[in-house]
């Protein structure tokens, strides 16, 4: 008793003689590279929002960033897994371009012919035979990888150039379009958003499951006797993340259907089209919402499962993982088809965002890509990386990339920019992690 008084009062004389800002984030546990990068991606929006006379930060320019980012930060999600353990895909913008233009095939041209145009299950059968042929191609690399011990770097290498050279095949070139109706829904636009209403449901639905999760966090730490943050430090994460939440919320309810096609839509409906105009909120787009589930799905798989902890296991130390009974190979195989399927989740936004598949489609995504994860805090030395930071990462990409549309830059020096944010970003990393030491 007397030593657990001691302890107590010994925590307490060490909190009080600590920096102010040491103890809010050792009490609240905020990632402080996440936090770093929050904070660069903000100084990026200021500063392209004052060199755009204020275009940068406009409900408009938010919202199409939003739905630009997507498709990367989906594929950025399953590249963590992958440079976790210490292998590269540089295929995954070949696969994209090969899977949307299957997809785009089948429902434009075959599927049309045997259940008609615009059928119900058209969009279906298209999502699901990109998923398999994206997770059978995935798994091809992963078994060459895995079992042929070729490194994965001249493997995806390989299918860069291969799928790339097969979707030109495909159609000898063509661009194939349009898409079916219900298929475009996923790539966003004034049909494929939810709306105000939606938005503001799925807002506070969001908020109840921030709480719950931080309240849940806390009986499973009293649960197993671990260390639980002050109860200030609870109530501020609740707010600050049901703050974002909802002001992110707002800011795509605040930009509005185009005037024509809201017009349109009063027409269709019967109703007057009122003398200031019809205010008509986008809402979330739905590939925004895809791309949210499938990092909430893709961290619970990194952090909840058997899965995700042999692959951070791998990524550690690959032989004391394989001396522990973890079957790495098959673990390997498993990682590159998820890959290839959140690469057909990608191609589906992308060819649905377009409405249709080009021969272009995903070229240098496998380095935005990397580049999202790497920038997202993910070791190329393996071991280490986080979903929420890659996605993070997929958003800082995208916002250099818009806000250097909007100045009118060159695509050069785009790519120049983005090569040497590249290099700074793993520069970063190795002064990290030599600290870390």
């Amino acid at each position: 008793m007397a030593d657990t008084t001691n302890t107590a009062h010994f925590n307490r004389a060490r909190s009080a003689a600590e920096n102010p800002v040491k103890r809010f984030f050792r009490a609240t546990e905020i990632d402080t590279r996440l936090l770093g990068m929050v904070g660069a991606m903000l100084i990026i929006w200021i500063g392209f929002d004052f060199l755009s006379n204020g275009l940068f930060l406009t409900p408009r320019n938010l919202w199409n960033l939003s739905v630009q980012t997507a498709s990367v930060a989906v594929m950025a999600t399953g590249m963590v897994l992958v440079i976790v353990t210490r292998n590269i895909d540089l295929s995954v913008g070949s696969i994209l371009g090969f899977v949307g233009m299957i997809m785009g095939v089948l429902q434009a041209e075959l599927l049309p012919q045997v259940l008609g145009f615009n059928h119900p299950a058209t969009w279906i059968i298209t999502l699901l035979a990109g998923l398999s042929l994206g997770a059978a191609i995935g798994a091809l690399h992963g078994m060459i990888i895995a079992f042929l011990n070729v490194p994965s770097f001249i493997v995806t290498l390989g299918g860069l150039l291969v799928w790339r050279g097969a979707t030109w095949f495909v159609t000898s070139g063509r661009t194939v379009a349009p898409m079916d109706a219900t298929f475009r829904l996923m790539g966003g636009g004034t049909e494929g958003s939810i709306g105000a209403t939606a938005s503001w449901i799925v807002g506070f639905l969001a908020c109840l499951a921030i709480v719950a999760s931080i309240i849940n966090a806390r009986k499973q730490r009293k649960r197993f006797g671990f260390p639980r943050r002050p109860v200030w430090a609870e109530y501020f994460l609740s707010g600050i993340g049901c703050a974002l939440v909802l002001g992110a919320v707002a800011v795509v309810n605040s930009y509005p259907w185009p005037t024509n096609i809201a017009r349109k839509y009063a027409e269709a409906n019967g109703i007057t089209w009122p003398e200031g105009g019809l205010f008509i909120a986008h809402g979330i787009a739905i590939p925004v919402l895809i791309a949210i589930v499938i990092g909430i799905v893709m961290t619970f798989i990194a952090t909840r499962l058997r899965f995700g902890r042999y692959v951070f296991a791998i990524g550690g130390n690959p032989e004391a993982a394989e001396l522990a009974g973890i079957k790495t190979r098959w673990v390997t195989v498993r990682i590159f088809a998820l890959m290839g399927m959140l690469c057909a989740v990608a191609a589906a936004i992308s060819t649905a965002r377009l409405n249709a598949a080009t021969n272009a489609q995903g070229e240098l995504d496998e380095l935005y890509t990397i580049a999202a994860a790497v920038i997202g805090g993910t070791s190329l030395a393996g071991g280490m990386g986080t979903i929420a930071g890659a996605m993070l990462g997929a958003l800082v990409m995208q916002s250099l990339q818009s806000g250097m549309v909007l100045l009118g830059i060159d695509s050069p020096l785009q790519r120049i920019v983005v090569g040497v944010v590249l290099v700074t970003a793993v520069w970063l990393d190795t002064v990290y992690r030599a600290r870390a030491k």
